[in-house]
């Protein structure tokens, strides 16, 4: 890989704001809510207020993790965008990245707005344990700002390939922990259409 990923799992964050009891189930249906979700004294009870009854303290992390997640792969897209020279199913995807996931911030923003949560990352959640699987480090978003041609292309790929494996561990960490049935759903969406998308790109480096 050309820029240091933080390998850190989103699953520490999901099993601190649940308790680990509440995690430690893989066999949970999604839609279903948690043992012990209200009144939990894990170590994110004192962070914050107990979730309503359509949806929990998974889905809360979940919308707040992920909005920052998909900003920056709507970043990296743009940053691709403004290149000459790129190939034109190179841009193609990255356009197709940028217009899926811009709107899914907003929807997941409109989430948090109705739960009466920070539509931004808590405080803690940058901490050793909370990190987003697959973001992109400053140096590696400088790295692909200067490269060109080819080298940028490549860069391109290979981040956004470590970007969507960190989105779909995130997004599987939701089925198996949440409740609400529409942050359940898009994180199919997000699986399914990430997965393809990761095939689509390892074809596309293997033709540099």
């Amino acid at each position: 890989m050309t820029s240091k990923f933080q390998t850190i799992s989103i699953a520490a964050a999901l099993a601190a704001s649940l308790g680990l009891a509440g995690c430690a189930t893989t066999s949970t249906p999604a839609g279903t809510p948690m043992s012990g979700m209200h009144g939990s004294s894990g170590p994110m009870s004192g962070m914050m207020p107990d979730a309503d009854d359509d949806h929990n303290q998974a889905d809360i992390m979940f919308a707040q993790m992920m909005i920052p997640h998909h900003a920056q792969a709507v970043e990296m897209s743009d940053i691709l965008l403004a290149k000459q020279g790129i190939p034109a199913d190179v841009t193609a995807l990255a356009t197709k990245i940028k217009a899926a996931q811009a709107p899914e911030i907003k929807t997941m923003q409109g989430w948090l707005e109705a739960w009466n949560q920070p539509t931004g990352m808590m405080n803690g959640t940058n901490a050793p344990g909370h990190a987003m699987g697959g973001m992109v480090d400053a140096a590696g978003i400088d790295r692909l700002k200067s490269a060109q041609g080819t080298d940028a292309v490549r860069q391109f790929l290979e981040e956004m390939i470590g970007h969507h494996e960190g989105a779909i561990d995130m997004a599987n960490q939701e089925i198996r922990a949440g409740k609400y049935p529409a942050t359940i759903q898009l994180c199919r969406d997000i699986v399914a259409s990430q997965s393809t998308e990761i095939t689509e790109m390892r074809a596309l480096l293997a033709k540099l």
